[in-house]
């Protein structure tokens, strides 16, 4: 089966929803400037709430360590990295919390998938996702890139496909890619940063049917 993240769960509705639409992870967002943000009060109401129930990541883009701290206490399983975090910080952060932690790799070029490897041994799981215009938030733009470009990861590592993914076209981009993981956050949405119920059950569905 193919694992499905739904990224940015705001209310309790939306995570019911997620979990009814057997979605395997979601994502709670730590990134102030996202529309996405959740307070830290806000994220440990959810996160009990999906306790035992859906893998629950936490969303951070280049976080120093008080923050961190103050996101894995609200009750996280994962730590995802969404900025220039090097190897070195990536495995810094897994021995301090240790917990599992994803790293975003924004992808352009097959260059881009080459540098993945250098984060082998540090992160316990890759995202590949599209890179958004310089200034522009590291995610959640509603971008893809060519997914073609995945045939050239080889690593060892466990990666997902991430970048503007919605319920039109999760399938084929399984069938294209092969992805373990699919991650959605705006092609599920009405309005940015506001979850659309019909949206996450139709693109798990999709995703389902695609795996």
């Amino acid at each position: 089966m193919t694992g499905i993240k739904i990224c940015g769960i705001d209310r309790a509705k939306v995570l019911e929803a997620a979990i009814a639409a057997r979605a395997s992870h979601v994502g709670l967002v730590f990134f102030p400037p996202s529309p996405r943000f959740l307070s830290s009060a806000d994220a440990a109401a959810l996160s009990l709430q999906a306790k035992g129930r859906v893998i629950r990541v936490g969303l951070f883009v280049d976080p120093d360590d008080a923050a961190l701290t103050e996101g894995v206490a609200t009750g996280l399983d994962a730590i995802q990295l969404h900025g220039e975090e090097s190897p070195a910080r990536v495995a810094e952060v897994k021995a301090r919390y240790g917990l599992e932690v994803w790293k975003v790799l924004p992808v352009a070029t097959a260059d881009d998938i080459a540098r993945s490897h250098a984060y082998h041994g540090a992160a316990d799981f890759l995202l590949f996702d599209a890179k958004t215009p310089k200034g522009a938030l590291p995610g959640g733009m509603g971008l893809r890139f060519d997914w073609s470009l995945l045939t050239a990861y080889r690593g060892p590592t466990a990666w997902g496909l991430a970048g503007g993914l919605n319920a039109g076209n999760v399938a084929q981009a399984i069938a294209r890619t092969g992805a373990p993981l699919v991650d959605a956050s705006s092609g599920i949405e009405s309005a940015p940063g506001v979850k659309d119920v019909t949206k996450i059950v139709a693109f798990c569905a999709a995703a389902h049917r695609g795996a």
